[in-house]
This record gives C-alpha cells, structure tokens and sequence, in this order.
C-alpha cells in the first residue's frame, strides 16, 4: 500500500525537521529508496522556490513537501510584556536589548501564495501539521494529484483527519521529538506513546496509518509494521547524518544524549515540542504559562540563542530530539534509509 500511497520502493519517510535540514537530506533519502522530506514552514517564499529547485535537481524520486496550519495569533502587548519581563535577566547576562527582538513570527501557515509556488513541482506528498488547511487549499493541493498526509497525537485526531478525506494518518506518540502535532485542543491531555496510539487509531480508522516518534531501528521498523503501520516516519535517527544542517552545539548534545535526558517544552516557539533539556528548561521550568501563544514566543528567544551560540552556549537553543537519542550515528542518510529497512 505505501507504494501506492507515497511511491517509493521502502515505507521509510524521513522527518521534516525545520532548522536541522534542506534539500540535501530529503534526497538522499528519496535517492535510497525512501520518502525524503522538505521542511517548508520556515522558508520565505525566495528560499522555498530555490530549495524545491534544488531537490528536484538532486533526486527523481518522489518527496515529501511539509507544512504548519496553526492560526496566526493576535498581537497581545501584555503577553510579550509578560514573557519579556521573564526573559530579562538572560538578556542583561548577554548584554542585549530587549528593543533586538524582531517584530513578527518566524512561522507562518500553508495559504494560497505558498501553493502558487509549490504547484508546478506537483510533489508525491504534502503532509500538514497542526491539522488541514482550509477546504479550498486542501482541495487544490489535491487537483496536483499529491497524496494528503497530517499528523494526528489522539485518535479523535485520527477521525478528524479522516472525515476530511486525507490519505494517509501520521501516528505521532509521545517519544517523538520536535513539535507535538496536536490541534483539536491546546492540552496535553490524552497523548499516548506511539505503541499504544498505532494501535488505537488503526482500530478506529480505515486509513492507512504511519507510525512515528521513537522509531530508531531496522527492529522499530519491523515492530511498527507488524502493528499494522504502512510505513514509518522517522526524524532523530536523521540529525547526525551528513546531508543534516544540524549545528555543531546540536550535534554535540546528541553524542553526549543519556535515555530520560528529553522533555516536552512550550518556552521556544509556544507549543509543546520535544527536545534535549537545557539550561533555560531547567530554570524556567520546561512548559511555562508566560511563554506567548505559537510562534511568537520565538522571537525573543531567538535573540538569545544567536548570541548565546555565538559564545559556544547551547542555554537558549532548541535542541530538538526524540526519546530514542542515542541510537544516533554519524552515517550518511542513504545508508540510514536501507539500514531502517534491512529486517523487513
């Protein structure tokens, strides 16, 4: 069935991972047979066009374009004020002013002036995350011929997807690392490893269901198929890998990784997402009610983190990565693909 669904010759998509990649990992990927992933949530409209130019330049296969569907939050002056107030000390520490920050997210949603763009290269796949895009958009995405995934956290997720005629569901358990994709309500509540979701959402739903979060190895591959996945999508493994952009102080974080060292944390961009704890985790605590409504947290932190990077200091980064951390090598990302798929 992943054939048919995502046309490739191994049911292995690699994670879109915004800020860690570009072309080069997604065709490699593509190249070994599986689905390569195109990060494009953060892209501007000039360096989405120019990196989809080179992907096609550099596989014939087929490849997966991601994208956010969040809803742009209102400007609230009181919340920045709020989470500017809390974040001050680091900025007196580094020696920054506050009137640094940038105005604006740094993440916008899928809308009609994106699809302009991407329509001519008529993708395999255009996976969504934070649920759908509104009908129009879905339904041109559709008219291309590309298959419709989107991740779902629960099942009432799973059904939802469902109802508006997606292709395939992306299981995201609670290993994965990386933003939660959930959408039907702000609350962690309800969120299952991948064991437990693979088999809730495949019992109440009639699509065929990728597995992801935790999948590390050519037996995670296996064991998810023989739940009945079609296909595994997999990130973290991907972060050491050559064709990754991931950064020096990244890396090194994950070769240092110890099980337990991950939590969830809402202070980088306002949404919950998985990562490697640091030291702004660690004294703000790693979910904290002022962090301003998604993506807008992002914009102060990111000042922080350029200078803080500057001097070799990884407090302020967001070092995305699943549970499963350790099980990352320094192999090149065609060789990863046929390995996740050697014990099926």
């Amino acid at each position: 069935m992943y054939r048919e669904i995502l046309g490739t010759r191994l049911p292995i998509i690699q994670a879109p991972m915004a800020g860690v990649q570009g072309s080069a990992l997604a065709a490699a990927v593509s190249n070994a047979g599986g689905l390569g992933s195109l990060p494009c949530a953060m892209l501007s409209a000039q360096a989405l066009a120019e990196e989809l130019s080179k992907l096609r330049s550099l596989t014939s296969g087929p490849f997966n374009l991601n994208f956010f569907c969040h809803t742009s939050p209102q400007p609230d002056p009181s919340a920045e004020r709020v989470w500017r107030t809390l974040l001050a000390p680091y900025f007196e520490e580094l020696g920054l002013d506050q009137g640094s920050i940038p105005d604006g997210p740094e993440r916008r949603p899928f809308d009609h002036a994106t699809a302009d763009i991407i329509e001519a290269f008529k993708p395999a796949v255009v996976s969504f995350h934070f649920g759908l895009p509104q009908a129009d958009l879905l339904a041109r995405v559709k008219s291309w011929g590309s298959r419709v995934v989107s991740s779902a956290t629960t099942v009432a997720e799973a059904q939802w997807l469902q109802a508006q005629g997606v292709d395939a569901i992306i299981a995201q358990g609670l290993e994965a690392g990386g933003h939660r994709g959930h959408f039907l309500q702000p609350a962690l509540d309800g969120q299952m490893p991948l064991r437990d979701l693979l088999g809730a959402i495949t019992a109440a739903t009639d699509l065929p269901v990728i597995a992801a979060g935790g999948v590390a190895t050519a037996d995670d591959v296996r064991n998810c198929i023989e739940a009945g996945a079609m296909a595994v999508q997999v990130g973290t493994a991907y972060l050491l890998c050559p064709q990754a952009t991931t950064s020096a102080l990244h890396r090194s974080a994950i070769k240092l990784f110890q099980p337990g060292s991950t939590a969830l944390t809402n202070l980088y961009s306002g949404r919950p997402a998985r990562g490697i704890t640091t030291r702004l985790m660690r004294e703000l605590g790693p979910i904290n009610k002022a962090a301003p409504a998604f993506p807008t947290a992002s914009t102060a932190i990111t000042v922080l983190r350029a200078a803080a990077e500057a001097k070799g200091d990884s407090s302020f980064s967001p070092l995305w990565c699943g549970e499963r951390g350790e099980w990352c090598e320094d192999i090149d990302a065609g060789e990863l693909t046929r390995q996740l798929a050697s014990a099926l």
